[in-house]
């Protein structure tokens, strides 16, 4: 029997804001139809970084703090996903991904906290523990790392 397959360490992903919304509703699907596609943090930030500020990518990545290749399988991944739920009328909804420790501006390890983007539930980061690994009490969703000074709206 073959080995799995291991993967490299996931290296921190630098987010300058996490995202106000969460999910977006496709107008005219009867619920029992609706599928959905999940963006991750870090690809809603690539979105921003390139289409939105339109940074080249060796900008970007170098914001995010990831390689050049690393960022284009980031974006490449984030449009194809955006692109599936324009043309296939599915929810988006925006929910954790690969941000083992997620950086937000002047964030450390005393300062930073566990939050629920779907419920706004917080609670303290510990040092050496990732976030991802707890589910919020309230709402069942992945909790996310973020700093205690940044904004989520």
């Amino acid at each position: 029997m073959k080995n799995p397959r291991v993967g490299r360490p996931l290296h921190s992903r630098a987010v300058e804001e996490l995202p106000g919304v969460t999910c977006f509703l496709p107008e005219g699907v009867p619920p029992s139809r609706l599928r959905n596609v999940v963006l991750s943090v870090d690809e809603v930030e690539a979105l921003r970084l390139a289409d939105l500020d339109g940074l080249y990518h060796a900008d970007a990545a170098e914001k995010m703090k990831v390689s050049r290749q690393t960022f284009g399988r980031i974006i490449k991944s984030a449009r194809k996903k955006v692109a599936d739920a324009l043309v296939g009328g599915k929810t988006i909804c925006i929910e954790g991904g690969k941000i083992e420790g997620l950086c937000l501006t002047g964030e450390t390890e005393e300062t930073a906290v566990c939050i629920c983007l779907h419920c706004g539930y917080e609670q303290p980061h510990v040092p050496g523990v990732p976030c991802r690994t707890a589910n919020c009490p309230q709402c069942g969703k992945m909790l996310i790392r973020k700093g205690r000074h940044s904004r989520v709206d």
